[in-house]
């Protein structure tokens, strides 16, 4: 049996008549969203399982596993320094076309990775959120975090390619880890507007495809941002991506840092922006996951 002993509008206790072990539990309406982030601490260890689930699923029944994090990059790679280097002859600044390609490649394939795979985690796993509760935030914070593993690993290779060219990183490669912050937070704020949209509107399945295929010629990957006119800069530089993407080659390869620095102005206010508004909607519409999905 339990009884309810009102306190007030915000609050009330139910405790427990059996005796003489007696317990009570405070709910109050303005406590619920404190005790969601709460949850996510408890839950820590439901996320480290799922990004160590996603990683074996992955790579399961795969002939070399893991090194297809390192075989994507690099065919990617060729085919991009094929286009732009060879037959669109972009400028290189005097930098090895390959290593200037990776170095814009390694954010990009993180970030349409990442918004991809926690674009679908919420339908992917329907049944774990019609059944049990825990705060749905870890399903699409773990698919971020997995992506994050491939880009580490894929991180290798551009060590290696530096290696063979004999580059070594300028001062500014100190930098280097705000910029994956940055890519971490564009990648998170787009994939929860995503997960939380494809829950609803199946569509997305179709239409994050085609965003990623089309971003990767609207961002920096193959090319330089300087080949893009100057009256078309703060246009072109409102793809958050642009910023985050001149900043990784401007701590990896030096160059001037005023050609970045507008965008990654831009991409920092964007990203907080994502993050935010993700954050807001996600939680706004994770009530009826469980009943639509």
């Amino acid at each position: 049996m339990a009884q309810i002993i009102g306190q007030s509008t915000r609050q009330f206790f139910i405790g427990s008549l059996e005796k003489p072990h007696m317990t009570e539990v405070l709910v109050e309406a303005d406590r619920i969203e404190r005790q969601y982030w709460r949850d996510l601490w408890r839950f820590r260890e439901l996320f480290f399982f799922l990004v160590w689930r996603d990683l074996l699923v992955r790579y399961k029944q795969t002939v070399v596993g893991v090194s297809w994090s390192l075989i994507r990059p690099f065919l990617t790679m060729v085919v991009l320094t094929v286009v732009f280097g060879k037959l669109g002859k972009m400028p290189a600044d005097g930098l090895p076309y390959p290593l200037l390609v990776f170095c814009g490649m390694l954010p990009w394939q993180f970030f349409s990775t990442a918004i991809t795979e926690s674009g679908n985690s919420l339908v992917s796993n329907a049944n774990m959120i019609s059944k049990v509760y825990f705060p749905r935030l870890v399903i699409t914070v773990s698919s971020v975090m997995t992506s994050f593993v491939d880009f580490l690993i894929s991180a290798i290779f551009l060590v290696a390619l530096m290696m063979w060219y004999r580059f070594i990183p300028p001062i500014q490669v100190l930098c280097l880890p705000f910029l994956v912050m940055l890519a971490v937070g564009a990648s998170l704020g787009v994939g929860l507007w995503i997960a939380a949209l494809m829950v609803e509107y199946r569509d997305f399945r179709f239409i994050v495809p085609f965003i990623v295929q089309f971003g990767l010629y609207l961002s920096p990957v193959g090319f330089q941002s300087s080949v893009v006119p100057p009256r078309f800069r703060l246009l072109y530089s409102l793809n958050p991506m642009v910023g985050i993407i001149d900043g990784f080659r401007w701590s990896l390869l030096g160059g001037r840092a005023p050609i970045y620095r507008q965008g990654l102005v831009i991409s920092v206010i964007e990203v907080a922006s994502l993050i935010v508004s993700g954050i807001w909607y996600f939680r706004r519409t994770e009530r009826t996951f469980a009943d639509v999905i």
